[in-house]
C-alpha cells in the first residue's frame, strides 16, 4: 500500500538560503578558552593576587615589615635547598596525618553509634553542642599538662579540631536522607552494614566530604598555631616552628615564605584531593553541580 505524502499549505516547507559567508562555527579566542576553564581561572586569578602582592610591597618599600612576592619566592627557595623548610614540612604533614586520621575514626564510630540508637543521637548532639565551640587551640595548656611536650599533646588539640566537624555534618547527611530512599534499601532487602554501604553513605556523602573538608581546615590551622605555641616551648615541630623562628630572627621574608607553603598545602588539598573525590562521586552521580 502506497502512502501519498500531501503538502499542508498552512505550513512553509521551504529551506531559507543560508550565505556562504556565514560562521556556523566560531573559534573561541584564547580568553574566552581561558575563562571557561576552571583551573585556568584559579591560576589567573593567583597571578593577579601575586602582581597584587608585588605593587603593594613596592609601594611600602620595607622589606623587614612586608617583603615583596620575588623576595619571598627567593626565601623559600632558599628554605629548601639549604634550609629545614623540607623537613620542618614533613614533621608537621605527619602529625597532622595522624591527628587527621583519628579524628575522623571517632567521628565515624560516634556517628555509627547515633544513627542506630536514639541515645546515641542525643550523646552526639550534645557532645558536638558543648566541645564543638571550645576552640582547639584553648586545650593545649591542658594537653601539655596531660601528655607533655611531644607529638601526643599536636595530636590531642587535632583531634578535637577535626572530631566534631566530621560528626556534626556527617549526622546531618544521614538524618537528611530522603525517607523513598531508605524505603527503597529496606524493600530490596538491605540491612546492616550494606544497608548504610550502599544507601545512607552515597546519599550523605555531599554532606560528608563537606565534613572532612571543614575538618581539614581546622586540623591544619590548629596545627600551625599550635606549633608556634608547643615550639616556643620545646625549640622543635613543623611549619609553625619555622614560621615562629625566623620571626625572632626578624626574617620577615622567610617567614612569609613558611606562611606561603601553608596556603599553598591548602590549595593543594582543597583543589585536587578532595575535588578529585567530588569529581568520581556525587558530580558523576549528578548531586552536585
Amino acid at each position: 500500500m502506497l502512502t501519498v505524502l500531501t503538502v499542508r499549505p498552512e505550513i512553509d516547507n521551504a529551506v531559507a538560503d543560508v550565505p556562504a559567508n556565514l560562521d556556523v562555527e566560531r573559534r573561541l579566542s584564547l580568553l574566552e578558552r581561558l575563562l571557561t576553564n576552571a583551573a585556568a581561572r584559579r591560576v589567573l586569578l593567583l597571578v593577579c593576587l601575586a602582581v597584587i602582592w608585588e605593587l603593594y610591597a613596592l609601594h611600602v618599600n620595607n622589606s623587614l615589615l612586608f617583603p615583596r612576592f620575588s623576595e619571598t619566592l627567593v626565601a623559600l627557595w632558599n628554605a629548601v635547598a639549604h634550609g629545614p623548610l623540607l623537613e620542618r614540612l614533613a614533621s608537621s604533614l605527619r602529625v597532622l596525618l595522624i591527628g587527621y586520621g583519628i579524628g575522623i575514626t571517632l567521628a565515624a564510630i560516634l556517628v555509627t553509634f547515633a544513627v542506630s540508637t536514639a541515645i546515641g543521637q542525643d550523646l552526639l548532639t550534645s557532645l558536638t553542642a558543648m566541645f564543638n565551640p571550645l576552640p582547639a587551640i584553648a586545650l593545649l595548656p591542658l594537653a601539655m599538662l596531660w601528655f607533655g611536650l611531644g607529638q601526643g599533646s599536636l595530636v590531642f588539640v587535632i583531634v578535637h579540631s577535626v572530631l566534631w566537624a566530621v560528626a556534626l555534618n556527617a549526622l546531618s547527611g544521614f538524618t537528611s536522607v530522603n525517607e523513598t530512599l531508605r524505603m527503597s534499601g529496606q524493600n530490596y532487602g538491605l540491612r546492616g552494614v550494606r544497608y548504610v554501604m550502599l544507601i545512607l553513605i552515597p546519599a550523605a556523602l555531599p554532606s560528608i566530604i563537606s565534613g572532612l573538608k571543614i575538618g581539614w581546615a581546622f586540623a591544619w590551622r590548629t596545627l600551625i598555631a599550635a606549633e608556634l605555641v608547643f615550639g616556643a616551648t620545646s625549640r622543635s615541630g613543623g611549619l609553625g616552628w619555622f614560621i615562629y623562628e625566623n620571626r625572632n630572627e626578624l626574617e620577615t621574608p622567610s617567614v612569609f615564605a613558611g606562611l606561603f607553603v601553608v596556603i599553598m598545602i591548602g590549595l593543594l588539598v582543597e583543589s585536587v584531593i578532595f575535588r578529585f573525590i567530588e569529581r568520581r562521586t556525587v558530580r558523576r552521580w549528578g548531586m552536585q553541580r
